[in-house]
C-alpha cells in the first residue's frame, strides 16, 4: 500500500522557487493498479521519483507498506528502495549487454551468486515472455521486447511495488495493449500495486483500477475507473470515454454526447427515449467497453428538440447522462450494425438508423 500525506516537493529557494508537489494526498491500496493522469508539466514524473525516493520530498509523508520512507537514512533508504521497481518511459537498457545480463545488473549490485541470479533472470525472462531472447542485445529487440526486458529488471529484487512512468509511451496500440496485459498479469500473478503514469486515456481505460488526476500539483480527481465512467459529474471521467467520430446532425436536430450514468441500462434505451420524447432521435456514433465486468459507454445523437431540460430527464431515465455537444463532426454516421455500436449490447434490440433516423426492426 502507497500513503501520501501533504507531499510537497519544491525546487529552488526564495523568488526562483517552483513547487512542483503541493500538498498532495495520494492513496493506492495493496494490489490494485493506479493510472496517474495530467498535462505536461502537472508533476507526474517528479511523483514518481517522490515516491520512490529518487527525489526526496520537501516535506510530507511517504508510506510505503507501513514504513515511513521519506525519513529515513541513507542506508536504510537504499535497503526500502528494494521494495520499489521502476519501469521508465525508455526502457534504459545498456547497449553492451544482453537481455539477461541487463535483467541481472539489480542483482549483481545487491551481490546475489552467480547461480542464484542466473535462475532468478530465466525465471523472469519466462514470465514476461522473452525466454528465447536471453543473449539478445538491445537493438536486436523490438520496443515491446525492450520495454519486457525493462519490467523485468524492475521486478529483479522481487519488489511489491511496481512504478511504471509513461512506460508505454511511443509505442503502437498492439504492443501497448501486450504491454499492458502483461503488467496486470504480473500483478495478479505477484500481488504488486502499481502506480501507472500516463497520458494516453486509452491506455487507462485498459490497466486501471482507479485514476487520478495531477494538475499543478495537485490530484483534482480521482476514483475508480467504473465510478468515474459512469459519473454524469465527472470532468475526468468524460476525458476517459473514447470520443468516436461522428456526422453532422440532421437539419432541426441538436447534437447531444451521452455516456452511462448506471451500471443498469436498458438495451433499448433509444426506442425509449424516442418514445419519451415525441420526436426522432439519430444516432450519429457510438461506442462501447466492458470495464471490470461493467458496460460503459458513449454514443453521439442527433435529437429534435431543444428543450434541454427534458432531454436530461429522458435520458436519466434510462440510466444516462448526456450534455450538447457543440464539437465539430468528425466522421461517417454509425450504424446500428458496426461493431462500435453494438458492442456489449449498448444499443441491443434498439433499433436501426435508416437516413440517420430510428425506426423499429419489425
Amino acid at each position: 500500500m502507497i500513503t501520501l500525506r501533504q507531499l510537497t516537493k519544491t525546487y529552488g529557494r526564495g523568488g526562483t522557487a517552483v513547487t512542483v508537489l503541493d500538498r498532495l494526498d495520494f492513496e493506492v491500496p495493496t494490489g490494485r493498479i493506479a493510472a496517474v493522469v495530467g498535462p505536461s508539466g502537472a508533476g507526474k514524473s517528479t511523483l514518481a521519483q517522490c515516491i520512490n525516493l529518487l527525489e526526496r520530498p520537501t516535506s510530507g509523508s511517504v508510506v510505503v507498506n507501513g514504513e515511513e520512507l521519506s525519513g529515513l537514512p541513507e542506508k536504510r533508504l537504499r535497503e526500502a528502495r528494494r521494495r520499489i521497481g521502476t519501469v521508465f518511459q525508455s526502457s534504459s537498457l545498456l547497449s553492451r549487454r544482453t537481455a539477461a545480463e541487463n535483467i541481472a545488473l539489480p542483482l549483481e549490485y545487491l551481490g546475489v551468486t552467480p547461480n542464484e541470479a542466473r535462475a532468478r533472470v530465466a525465471e523472469l525472462l519466462d514470465r514476461v515472455g522473452l525466454a528465447d531472447k536471453a543473449g539478445h542485445y538491445p537493438f536486436q529487440l523490438s520496443g515491446g521486447q525492450a520495454q519486457r526486458v525493462g519490467i523485468a529488471r524492475a521486478l529483479a529484487l522481487r519488489p511489491s511495488i511496481l512504478l511504471a512512468d509513461e512506460a508505454t509511451s511511443g509505442l503502437d496500440p498492439d504492443t501497448t495493449r501486450s504491454v499492458v496485459g502483461l503488467i496486470r498479469q504480473l500483478r495478479d500473478d505477484l500481488d504488486l500495486t502499481v502506480v501507472f503514469i500516463t497520458h494516453e486515456m486509452d491506455t487507462v481505460r485498459q490497466v486501471a483500477d482507479t485514476v487520478a488526476r495531477l494538475d499543478h500539483g495537485r490530484i483534482v480527481e480521482q476514483g475508480t475507473l467504473v465510478e468515474l465512467l459512469t459519473s454524469h459529474e465527472s470532468q475526468l471521467g468524460r476525458s476517459l470515454q473514447p470520443r468516436r467520430g461522428h456526422a453532422g446532425p440532421e437539419a432541426g436536430t441538436r447534437t447531444w454526447f451521452v455516456t452511462y450514468d448506471s451500471t443498469v441500462v436498458p438495451g433499448d434505451w433509444i426506442q425509449r427515449v424516442t418514445a419519451d420524447l415525441g420526436t426522432a432521435v439519430h444516432l450519429l456514433g457510438a461506442s462501447v467497453e466492458t470495464v471490470h465486468g461493467v458496460n460503459t459507454g458513449s454514443a453521439t445523437l442527433g435529437i429534435g428538440t431543444d428543450d434541454d431540460a427534458r432531454v436530461a430527464a429522458a435520458l436519466a431515465r434510462c440510466g444516462l447522462s448526456g450534455t450538447p455537444d457543440d464539437g465539430p463532426p468528425l466522421g461517417p454516421r454509425a450504424s446500428l450494425g458496426s461493431a462500435d455500436a453494438v458492442s456489449g449490447g449498448f444499443l441491443a434490440g434498439a433499433g436501426r438508423v435508416r437516413t440517420g433516423t430510428l425506426e423499429d426492426v419489425a
